[in-house]
């Protein structure tokens, strides 16, 4: 989990904002998707699980915007709660994408991702982090694992069918895939 008040993003929003293309060497037209943030002590928490931002952009006490490059995943989580308890867990994992790609509308996210996994109340929030700390359990990188999984992963979701585990046999096999041309 990205801490909100961490000391690298209180550094970044001190100094003034780079251009696209100082961001990671990308040209001055690469797209950008930014993904807002926020935190409300008692009853409300929209946060990054994990993601590598290219910028967090701090906008006041509460929101935060984090920034990142095309073909970046990401997941995000958000948490409400009223007077008497919580009334809304959601888990979205997406890939950041460039304008010529098939995007969907994502309230909170400008200008769109692709949804890769959707999960909705406590018990598939829940069982879709589990499958999140047995992954970083194997010391894969989060960020590195194949889309494809977390498609598969949202499907079996919604056909309330077993969930399947992502192996390091699976990423390993995800990995050469990827690196043939």
């Amino acid at each position: 989990m990205i801490a909100f008040a961490s000391s690298a993003a209180v550094a970044a929003t001190a100094a003034p904002l780079p251009s696209p293309a100082a961001l990671a060497g990308q040209p001055a037209s690469a797209p950008l998707t930014r993904v807002a943030l926020a935190y409300i002590e008692p009853c409300f928490k929209l946060y990054l699980r994990f993601g590598e931002p290219a910028r967090i952009i701090r906008l006041d006490r509460w929101r935060r915007c984090a920034v990142f490059l095309p073909n970046a995943v990401l997941c995000r989580v958000r948490w409400q709660a009223n007077d008497y308890g919580t009334v809304r867990w959601q888990l979205m994992m997406m890939q950041a994408c460039t304008p010529l790609d098939a995007a969907q509308r994502i309230p909170g996210v400008q200008p769109g991702a692709r949804l890769l996994l959707h999960a909705e109340g406590e018990n598939q929030v829940r069982a879709v982090l589990e499958r999140i700390d047995a992954i970083e359990a194997l010391g894969i990188a989060l960020v590195a694992v194949s889309p494809a999984y977390w498609r598969t992963l949202a499907n079996r979701l919604a056909a309330r069918l077993p969930l399947p585990k992502y192996t390091a046999e699976r990423h390993a096999a995800w990995l050469i895939g990827r690196a043939l041309p």
